[in-house]
């Protein structure tokens, strides 16, 4: 199945988004056989960029880039998806300017409970960055009436383990975009999150 398919936002009522710039995965997947969900922000102003684009997208080099850091030799998105790993973004509409609202998370996280919701074996979810995180919690409230990870910095955040039902929850850093060439340090710690990850599902 491709979770394009099921997957809609049927009104746009986010302001500050660019509903053309629209975008969910449109790869066949094999639901049963994943095992990690790597949720990051929004997806990149040129589709050509997305995890997901023929040729060698940005934000697929950067996250291939990743998993090496982690000691998880790969080289394209397939092997990412034969790993047990899905790509995906908490907004599913491009951006206007740098950040997005509380509200506009909210709306998108109803979107992204119903894509989460198509995975029957999820072990681990990635939630890549701050807008990640915030989405995650709203499901999360929504779901079980309260945040799965608590406020506060991500690098102290990492000091604890965090689970929603049972299922081991990392909130980390975003692995797309400039950034993540420059900062060293949220490198490191994006392929210990990684790294673990694999471990827990045996990989």
């Amino acid at each position: 199945m491709k979770p394009v398919e099921p997957i809609k936002c049927k009104d746009f009522p986010c302001s500050d988004i660019n509903k053309n710039g629209y975008l969910v995965p449109a790869v066949e997947i094999e639901p049963e056989k994943v095992k990690v969900i790597m949720i990051s922000e929004a997806p990149p102003e040129n589709p050509a960029d997305y995890f997901y684009a023929s040729g060698n997208p940005f934000y697929l080099k950067t996250t291939i880039q990743a998993f090496n850091d982690a000691g998880i030799p790969v080289n394209s998105i397939q092997e990412i998806l034969d790993l047990g790993f899905y790509l995906t973004t908490a907004i599913k509409c491009t951006k206007k300017q740098y950040g997005v609202s509380a509200q506009t998370v909210k709306n998108c996280s109803a979107v992204l409970e119903k894509e989460i919701a198509i995975f029957p074996n999820i072990e681990v979810y990635m939630l890549m960055g701050d807008v990640a995180i915030k989405a995650f919690n709203y499901i999360s409230k929504r779901l079980t009436g309260k945040n799965t990870v608590p406020s506060g910095s991500t690098y102290k955040l990492r000091k604890e383990k965090f689970f929603y039902n049972g299922k081991r929850v990392f909130p980390s850093y975003v692995q797309t975009g400039q950034n993540y060439l420059i900062e060293k340090s949220k490198r490191e710690m994006i392929a210990e999150d990684l790294a673990e990850a694999a471990r827990i599902i045996g990989k």
